[in-house]
């Protein structure tokens, strides 16, 4: 007989909002290859002198910028839901993390060795496939199930930029924001080097080559982040009946100097105000759980430069979190890979 089980994998977080905690967080972050594409000698030389010496206190600021009585938001905004969804099930669900507490090792080891699972379906929480991201949280469970021998089998949810449970969710999470007054609905995603989405088009002739090849068909994009988020934006705008016009795309959280995806967040806010957009909500679909990212770069940051620059309110949509369409969604998609939960 075997024994199933869920396990959830988000990106992670520092243990404390405290300089050395960042840095140990950022360390194992950035050391990661599918992170920063280049050989490991080069990768460390500018991640100890360029990023590590300055890089921990600036976020550490940030993170204590929207550390709650919990903790991190998204640790145990990651927790609320494991526990929501479990709730649904009868099988064990546990939430990793890629870097930081909780690893994927610990929970692997606990759910195969100490609960006896066989069979476990991996949900990367990313709407939208990226190196960075999808691929890096999949190698690692490999990893860990090769190095100690575990007898399970792993199943990996896909992607689900397109899904529409989850484009239901997000659009009605979204809705009672979208019913009151507002000039500009802003689609903000994590944004990623170019190289990081050129690289996986093997003909080198189609992604990035022009401004429109995310709407062309092609085989690559089934890995092309790019064309992902445009599609979730493409299928939240219909469902939720958007006027042409009055959204947009941009990408944020940039860090370094290769050319990254754009506009950039901060810019396109900028220019927004500048053009008599009074009131923006932002809305940040590559994140399913409320971080740093939303809470401080959008939220607190984005705010800033926004209202700096001729604005006069920004209004967060919160992300996914616990939302019951969202655990819903999650919990049918257990069912359906593992059908005898």
């Amino acid at each position: 007989m075997t024994k199933k089980a869920i396990l959830f994998a988000n990106l992670g977080s520092p243990d404390k909002p405290k300089t050395k905690d960042v840095r140990k967080y950022l360390n194992q972050f950035l050391s990661d290859p599918y992170v920063i594409h280049l050989p490991w000698s080069l990768r460390r030389i500018i991640i100890s002198l360029f990023i590590l010496p300055t890089r921990p206190k600036m976020s550490a600021k940030a993170y204590q910028a929207i550390w709650a009585k919990e903790g991190s938001p998204l640790l145990f905004l990651s927790e609320q839901l494991k526990q929501a969804v479990q709730a649904k099930l009868d099988c064990p669900v546990a939430m990793s993390m890629r870097y930081g507490k909780p690893s994927i090792k610990k929970q692997l080891l606990s759910l195969v060795k100490e609960q006896g699972v066989t069979n476990i379906l991996f949900i990367p929480l990313y709407p939208h496939y990226a190196e960075s991201t999808v691929t890096t949280s999949v190698e690692e469970a490999k990893r860990v199930i090769k190095k100690f021998k575990l007898k399970v089998s792993l199943q990996v949810q896909q992607p689900f930029y397109q899904h529409d449970n989850y484009i239901s969710a997000l659009v009605n999470s979204a809705q009672p924001y979208l019913q009151q007054p507002y000039d500009h609905l802003l689609f903000s995603y994590h944004g990623l080097p170019e190289v990081h989405i050129s690289k996986l088009d093997k003909s080198k002739k189609h992604c990035l080559k022009t401004v429109a090849c995310c709407s062309k068909p092609h085989k690559v994009h089934k890995t092309c982040y790019r064309h992902q988020v445009f599609q979730t934006t493409r299928c939240f705008a219909k469902k939720a009946n958007l006027p042409v016009g009055k959204y947009s795309v941009a990408f944020q959280s940039r860090l370094g100097r290769a050319k990254w995806l754009g506009p950039s967040t901060e810019q396109r806010l900028r220019d927004l105000a500048e053009n008599g957009v009074k009131n923006v909500l932002v809305i940040c679909p590559s994140f399913v759980t409320d971080c740093l990212e939303t809470l401080e770069e959008i939220a607190i940051r984005g705010d800033q430069v926004f209202k700096e620059a001729g604005g006069e309110s920004l209004t967060l949509i919160p992300c996914l979190n616990n939302n019951e369409e969202w655990v819903e969604t999650l919990a049918a998609w257990s069912i359906e890979h593992l059908p005898e939960i």
